[in-house]
């Protein structure tokens, strides 16, 4: 038993190595890349906003800050940037309401194949998109704001 223990522990090592492990270098987290809604600012940039995760895109801020209208996030990203950091872009926007005012939506897309950290990737030829979009100066927008 011994002599084949022996022989089938290196043959095994060295078969992993060689072959390496079923799992990529550099897998990010799951993220869903199909694209729910797109718009085009003026500036010629097409912005997808992806279904995505708990963490970034549609999933993420449809729950978390109640926009669950894409008409909440396209408009503002048909007209100019208000905020540029690099590839990190910013638009601003309003929905109103007669009875309850109006609250100011913020966008925030990254245009580029990767996020900040690396850890998401778009693909080749891909932009990341939108990343969350919310109602300034509160968690959760007010319900009106999708009717």
């Amino acid at each position: 038993m011994r002599k084949l223990t022996a022989f089938t522990l290196p043959v095994a090592v060295a078969t992993l190595l060689l072959a390496g492990s079923a799992i990529p270098a550099h897998t990010g987290p799951y993220w869903n890349k199909q694209a729910k809604c797109q718009a085009s600012d003026p500036d010629g940039r097409r912005i997808p906003t992806r279904l995505g995760n708990g963490e970034l895109g549609w999933n993420h801020f449809s729950g978390k800050h109640n926009i669950k209208e894409c008409a909440l996030v396209t408009i503002p990203l048909r007209d100019k940037v208000d905020k540029v950091d690099g590839a990190n872009l910013q638009y601003w926007g309003w929905a109103s309401h007669r009875a309850h005012g109006r609250v100011k939506i913020i966008v925030k897309a990254r245009y580029a194949r990767k996020t900040t950290d690396g850890r998401y990737d778009a693909g080749r030829g891909q932009v990341i998109g939108v990343i969350t979009a919310y109602c300034n100066g509160m968690r959760k927008c007010p319900n009106w704001v999708n009717e």
